[in-house]
């Protein structure tokens, strides 16, 4: 320490070097640590990592085998807005995982196990923009309410599962919405999925790669892009009748065939016995006629 009061270079590289190993104690192993940043991308990590800075705001878990996301753990870093945990195995436990880092921007979950999302999968994510859950195959279903607290959602990508539906009322209740994938499903064109394919037609939102948005089943509308059978499912779904739509005009017929021969049979049988007691009272005239 000079008199000053000032340390020397070397005690002041000294303290430097404390800081910087201060820094790297609190970086998790396997993982390489900046200003904000925790990426352990490809270090073959089978569980989330340990000693995450409190204060991380980009967190990397990319191409790793971590299948399981602690829910507590992730409460701890309450300033996390990037998140990216793609190329893992996480899977159906997923419900109330985000509930502690609601300032949560980015939200990457691609190439994973994913089956279902439910409303409680991302419910307290209010501040999301971009949601990337594609390349889920066995991604099945997607709850209609899901995303109903995302309303910041601007960019969303399913493409790839295997989700053969979409309500439409879970998409359009988004007003920010700006990119939509859709590609490479398995998309069901039936006449429940016709709201949907309207909608596509009619919003502002961006569809990447719509040449591959197409249809799977029915046979006859396999591979042909979704837009482009909306006409014909407008006709089929408004023309078409099914074998309960018979059935059902059958007995309807059935049944006003039953009424009008009932009627009938009834305004018989009352214009007959109209008849005998007017032929009786004219018979009863004449005989009191003639006895005057």
């Amino acid at each position: 320490m000079s008199p000053s009061g000032r340390p020397q270079p070397l005690s002041l590289m000294f303290l430097l070097g404390m800081g910087m190993a201060s820094e790297r104690i609190n970086c998790p192993s396997r993982c390489s640590c900046q200003y904000l940043e925790v990426n352990c991308t490809g270090q073959q990590l089978q569980e989330f990592p340990v000693d995450i800075p409190l204060d991380t705001r980009q967190l990397i878990l990319a191409a790793n085998n971590v299948s399981y996301l602690p829910a507590v753990e992730l409460s701890f870093l309450a300033d996390l807005v990037y998140l990216d945990c793609s190329k893992n195995l996480l899977g159906d436990d997923l419900d109330f995982t985000f509930i502690g880092v609601a300032k949560l921007v980015y939200l990457d979950l691609s190439f994973n196990n994913l089956t279902q999302i439910t409303f409680s999968t991302f419910s307290h994510l209010l501040s999301l923009v971009v949601l990337k859950i594609s390349d889920n195959p066995n991604l099945v279903a997607i709850e209609k309410d899901a995303f109903a607290n995302n309303t910041w959602l601007r960019h969303l990508d399913v493409s790839r599962t295997g989700l053969t539906f979409l309500d439409t009322s879970t998409i359009r209740d988004l007003p920010n919405l700006r990119f939509l994938g859709l590609s490479d499903n398995l998309w069901h064109c039936n006449c429940s999925f016709l709201d949907f394919i309207t909608w596509m037609t009619e919003s502002n939102v961006r569809f990447p790669d719509a040449n591959n948005i197409t249809c799977y089943t029915p046979e006859g509308l396999r591979a042909l892009r979704i837009p482009a059978v909306e006409a014909q499912l407008h006709f089929s779904c408004l023309t078409q009748l099914y074998k309960q739509d018979y059935v059902f005009l059958c007995f309807v017929g059935f049944c006003i065939f039953l009424a009008g021969t009932v009627t009938a049979w009834l305004s018989g049988v009352c214009a007959v016995i109209y008849e005998i007691h007017a032929s009786k009272g004219e018979e009863e005239e004449e005989e009191e006629e003639d006895e005057e």
